[in-house]
């Protein structure tokens, strides 16, 4: 049974003496959060923006070193952030490699199971086909409807007054995801393959429209490195948990 409130707001608290101990916190906002004197052994924590913030523990901030292991631990990655033309197809080439190693390592049993709340690598396939159709088809190509109807779409989407018509509401089998991510993943490279430094400073629409950023095509594509490697980095913790 869970405990969630999802209402309510602890903004401001104060919390002495309290246990938090085996608490989870999903799509929380801790920023700005002031810690002193906790014990925090075992404290397990996924932020998907930290590259663009800081994280301070013991007066250092963790952030650098963060990122300098997962750039360790997925060689490639890195090129996320690559501003040339010749940048951002090399760090195509490692991601959709790096992909292509754990779809091809993962047991055919694991492929549509997860853990708690979490995609299964299925269901993280058809993100990535949402990520390509919604950054690269919508933004840079400006296709008038460049969504698949088997993308996943974030759960917030439906309070941003998204159509969600657009998407199946049945199951989708892993054969037709596999194929439609394939073509998906193809048209990147396409695009890659011809694209020069004054197309990557072509200025786009921002798919979701949210925060008035003017993404740049280059912006665009930078964005769906950073999904690809983000994702894979939470299929292979999750799998791993899977398979334990």
């Amino acid at each position: 049974m869970s405990n969630s409130s999802p209402s309510q707001d602890f903004e401001g608290a104060t919390f002495v003496g309290t246990s938090f101990k085996g608490a989870a916190m999903r799509k929380c906002d801790l920023s700005n959060v002031t810690m002193r004197s906790v014990d925090v052994n075992g404290l397990d924590i996924d932020g998907q923006d930290l590259l663009f913030g800081s994280l301070i523990i013991n007066g250092v901030d963790a952030v650098p070193l963060i990122e300098a292991e997962l750039n360790r631990l997925f060689p490639g990655r890195e090129l996320q952030t690559a501003q040339s033309p010749e940048g951002l197809r090399d760090g195509w080439v490692a991601v959709q490699a790096a992909w292509e190693t754990a779809v091809e390592n993962t047991p055919e049993r694991l492929m549509e199971a997860n853990v708690e709340d979490e995609w299964s690598l299925a269901q993280t396939l058809r993100h990535l086909v949402l990520v390509t159709d919604a950054w690269l088809r919508g933004s840079v190509l400006k296709i008038e409807q460049p969504f698949h109807e088997i993308g996943q779409i974030f759960s917030s989407a439906t309070e941003m007054g998204f159509d969600m018509s657009i998407f199946r509401s049945g199951d989708v089998s892993v054969e037709e995801t596999l194929a439609t991510r394939a073509e998906r993943q193809q048209m990147v490279t396409d695009f890659l393959a011809t694209v020069t430094a004054d197309d990557l400073a072509t200025e786009c629409d921002n798919p979701w429209g949210v925060d008035g950023w003017r993404p740049t095509a280059g912006d665009c594509l930078r964005v769906i490195l950073e999904e690809e490697w983000a994702h894979l980095r939470y299929m292979k913790r999750d799998l791993a948990l899977l398979a334990g």
